[in-house]
């Protein structure tokens, strides 16, 4: 059994979370305070568009921001209530060039899921909103997933019912919501180490859990350039997540300036536009630093962005547009929490 207090605490204030937001939502209180951050910065972040319910979805379900009927809603509601603008026009007001609108937000998504392309981009061009794509470049029309893909491919598959973590701690599970926890919780482990100790484990973990993985099973999990450029042609930015999405700071000065400056270079080459944007993979306040956010500036990108809650008060991003804070989405959301934690009040989350 895997389970601790720590966890049911954690559900209890999720419950109460949620039940707030539903009550903010249905009673319009939401909505009441919309005046005094008018001149905000809403940046909110997706990365996958899928069904997490599918009995053959095996890739990292808290990857997955939302359903397509559930991103459809998502947008529905910003069309409604917000100012959608283009990372082009957020840095044509940071260049003085232009006011941005009143509620103003920015739609990005992380990674280059095929998703993106399959399921988010007709629902965009419908609604004739813009969006921002922060590619991982190294992984681009590749069989190569990311780790955490990887890792979730392998928990899916196993006969196993145990497994050790990097630190030492064993964990089990005895039904399929356990497994899918002890999952996430080792592939978050895996963050906390240094770049080639974690690479170690993901390449041991198929023999840890006794799981044979089929050549080119994950061809077709990421957009290739085809794709790319056909979203680029029809509205949509593109900027870098790095080559490879390591944690910047846990890589070398030297490695961190050519996984930034790769991307970049990699994303203007195929789509013929001009890159402005790049985002830290994983993005919280660990994981750059006023030496990281040089290197990105150096590189010629204008704008980047954390994974620290937003939104953000217009004085605090041209203060430091390269950490800009975005509200991370997660197909755990209901409609409620979502529409609650586009205000100022979700700065206040753990």
């Amino acid at each position: 059994m895997y389970s601790n207090e720590n966890r049911v605490d954690t559900i209890k204030k999720k419950s109460l979370q949620r039940r707030l937001a539903g009550l903010a939502f249905e009673t319009g209180l939401v909505q009441l305070g919309r005046p005094l951050w008018s001149n905000w910065l809403t940046v909110v972040n997706y990365h996958r568009i899928d069904d997490v319910t599918q009995p053959d979805f095996d890739s990292f379900k808290p990857n997955v921001s939302a359903s397509p009927a559930e991103f459809e809603r998502q947008m529905e509601y910003l069309t409604k209530w917000y100012n959608v603008v283009s990372v082009k026009e957020l840095i044509g007001w940071l260049n003085g060039e232009k006011e941005l609108p009143p509620h103003a937000a920015l739609i990005t998504f992380d990674d280059g899921y095929l998703d993106n392309y399959t399921n988010a981009f007709p629902i965009l061009r419908q609604h004739g909103l813009p969006a921002l794509i922060f590619l991982a470049t190294g992984h681009i029309g590749t069989d190569v997933p990311f780790y955490w893909d990887l890792a979730a491919y392998c928990f899916h598959h196993t006969a196993k019912d145990h497994i050790s973590f990097p630190h030492g701690r064993d964990a089990h599970w005895a039904d399929h919501d356990e497994l899918d926890t002890v999952s996430k919780d080792w592939t978050e482990a895996l963050k906390a180490l240094p770049e080639p100790e974690k690479q170690s484990w993901v390449e041991r973990l198929p023999e840890i859990l006794q799981v044979s993985i089929p050549e080119g099973y994950f061809q077709g999990l990421m957009m290739d350039w085809d794709q790319a450029r056909e979203m680029s042609a029809g509205g949509i930015e593109f900027g870098g997540h790095t080559l490879s999405h390591p944690i910047l700071t846990r890589i070398s000065f030297e490695e961190a300036k050519s996984q930034i400056a790769g991307s970049r270079r990699r994303v203007q080459a195929e789509t013929d536009q001009e890159v402005l944007g790049f985002a830290y993979p994983n993005g919280m306040m660990t994981d750059l630093n006023r030496g990281i956010e040089g290197l990105v500036a150096e590189a010629g990108y204008r704008v980047a962005f954390t994974l620290l809650h937003g939104p953000s008060p217009r004085k605090e991003v041209r203060s430091n547009p390269f950490a800009i804070r975005r509200i991370f989405i997660s197909h755990k959301h209901s409609m409620q929490e979502f529409a609650a934690m586009l205000s100022p009040l979700n700065r206040l989350r753990d």
